[in-house]
C-alpha cells in the first residue's frame, strides 16, 4: 500500500460511521454470542485452530454476522473479500474467484468469502458457487437474516455449517455503548445516565447499529453543556432514531414468528399475551386484514364447534378492518383476538377433516355407491343409479343406508 492509500484509508477511518469505527478487531472486544463464541466452544476452538469450515450466520440485523467474519479472517490470516448478494452477481463472483486462485498459486493466501444477505441470491448463483466450496479454493461466510433451511439451496447448505446469532441483549448493547462513549469520541465528554441508557438499549431491539447510530446523531446534534460535555437524555435518544424500531420484516422469519407466537396464545386461552403479540404486528406496520385472515382461521381451527359464533366474529372484524383501515381498527382486532383466546377451544373438526384428506388421497378413486348417484336419465336409471336409495325426511331421517364409499364403509371421523 502507497502512502496516498494509507492516507486515504486513514481518512477514510476517522469519518466513518460510529458503528465501523467501534467495529471490534479480535474476539476479546467482541460482545455477546457466548452461546457459539464462548470459551471452549466449537467455534472459537476452530478459530483458535485456523480449521474454519464454510459457514452460515443466521441471525437478525446488529447482532454481529459480518463482524465475527471479519475476526476470522484476521485470526487466520486469510484474505478476506466481502460482497453483497443484492448488488453482486455472477460476473462479480468469477472475477472474485479468479483473484482468490491467483492468490492461492501465487502467494500460498487462503481467501474468505463474506458474502451479505446470500438468501437474496437465486439457485442458480448458489449453484454457480457451490463447485468452489466443495474444492475449498475458497472458504465461505454467508450471512443472513432468513432461515437458512429455507433461502439456501441444499446442495451448498450441506456443505456448511449453520451458527444461529442471537439479537443481542440489552446488557450486551450497554457494554457497546459504553465502549463507544469512552472511546468513540475524541475530545468530547459524554454523559449519559441509567435512565438514559436503558431507554437506548431497549429500543434498539438487540441491533447493535441502530443503537450507534442513534447515539452518534445524538452526540453530534447536541451542544455542549457548560462544563463541556454532551447531556444525552431520552428525547434526544427518540428523535435520533427518526424511525420505527420495531424488528419486523413482513415477509421473512420475525413475520412468521409472531404470527406463530398470536396463533398459539389464542390457542392457550391467553388473551394477554395474544393482544401482546397482535400489538407488535400492527405497531410495526403489519397489514390488518392479514391479521383478519388468521383470525378467521384460528375461529375454525381452534374453537371450531366449541363455539360456532367465534367464526362469525372473526369474519366481522376481517370487515371491519376492511371498512375503517388503521389506526382506528386496531381496537376490532384487539376485540376479537380477546373473544378468541377467552372462548371455549374444539378441534374435533380440524382433526377430523385431516383424517378426511388423508383417505381421500387414497382413496380419489373409489366410487360414489350406485343408491347415491343421480339418475335423470332412464339409460342411468337402468344401469342402477338411486335405486334403493331411502329419501331420508320418509323415514324420519332414521334410515339404515350407508353414505361413504365401500372402502371406507362405516368410517367415523367425529366424535358423537
Amino acid at each position: 500500500m502507497d502512502l496516498f492509500d494509507q492516507k486515504l484509508k486513514q481518512d477514510m477511518q476517522k469519518t466513518a460511521p460510529l458503528a465501523e469505527r467501534m467495529r471490534p478487531q479480535d474476539l476479546a472486544d467482541f460482545v455477546g454470542q457466548t452461546e457459539i463464541i464462548g470459551r471452549g466452544k466449537l467455534l472459537r476452538e476452530a478459530i483458535e485452530k485456523d480449521q474454519i469450515p464454510s459457514i452460515i450466520f443466521w441471525g437478525p440485523p446488529g447482532s454481529g454476522k459480518s463482524t465475527l467474519a471479519r475476526i476470522i479472517a484476521r485470526i487466520t490470516q486469510s484474505r478476506f473479500v466481502q460482497i453483497s448478494a443484492v448488488s453482486a452477481g455472477m460476473k462479480d463472483l468469477r472475477e472474485l474467484l479468479k483473484e482468490a486462485e491467483a492468490q492461492r498459486k501465487l502467494y500460498g493466501k487462503r481467501t474468505i468469502l463474506f458474502i451479505d444477505e446470500i438468501h437474496r441470491w437465486n439457485k442458480a448463483q448458489q449453484d454457480g458457487l457451490l463447485p468452489y466450496v466443495e474444492n475449498g479454493l475458497v472458504t465461505l461466510i454467508g450471512a443472513t437474516t432468513e432461515n437458512p433451511s429455507f433461502e439456501v439451496v441444499s446442495a451448498l447448505l450441506s456443505r456448511c455449517r449453520v451458527f444461529v446469532l442471537d439479537q443481542l441483549r440489552e446488557r450486551d448493547l450497554e457494554m457497546i455503548i459504553e465502549r463507544a462513549v469512552t472511546q468513540g469520541f475524541s475530545g468530547i465528554k459524554v454523559d449519559i445516565n441509567d435512565e438514559t441508557m436503558r431507554y437506548l438499549t431497549s429500543l434498539s431491539n438487540g441491533d447493535a447499529r441502530v443503537a450507534l447510530n442513534a447515539l452518534e446523531f445524538a452526540i453530534g446534534a447536541t451542544e455542549k453543556n457548560s462544563q463541556g460535555k454532551v447531556v444525552l437524555d431520552k428525547d434526544i435518544i427518540k428523535e435520533s432514531l427518526q424511525k420505527s424500531h420495531y424488528l419486523y420484516d413482513k415477509g421473512g422469519e420475525q413475520h412468521y414468528n409472531l404470527i406463530s407466537a398470536l396463533h398459539k396464545s389464542v390457542r392457550g386461552n391467553n388473551a394477554d399475551a395474544a393482544l401482546y403479540w397482535l400489538g407488535r404486528m400492527l405497531e410495526a406496520g403489519e397489514d390488518p386484514l392479514y391479521i383478519g385472515r388468521r383470525l378467521v382461521r384460528m375461529a375454525v381451527e381452534d374453537i371450531g364447534m366449541a363455539d360456532p359464533q367465534a367464526l362469525e366474529q372473526a369474519v366481522a372484524a376481517y370487515h371491519g378492518c376492511h371498512f375503517i383501515g388503521m389506526p382506528e381498527c386496531d381496537v376490532i382486532l384487539a376485540q376479537c383476538v380477546v373473544y378468541l383466546a377467552r372462548a371455549k377451544k374444539s378441534v374435533e373438526v380440524y382433526q377430523a377433516y385431516g383424517q378426511v384428506k388423508q383417505d381421500v388421497r387414497q382413496s380419489m378413486d373409489e366410487p360414489v355407491p350406485l343408491h347415491l348417484r343421480n339418475a335423470p336419465t332412464k339409460l342411468m336409471q337402468d344401469l342402477g343409479y338411486g335405486k334403493n336409495y331411502q329419501y331420508s325426511p320418509d323415514y324420519d331421517w332414521q334410515e339404515n343406508q350407508e353414505y361413504l364409499p365401500e372402502k371406507l364403509k362405516g368410517k367415523r371421523y367425529l366424535r358423537d
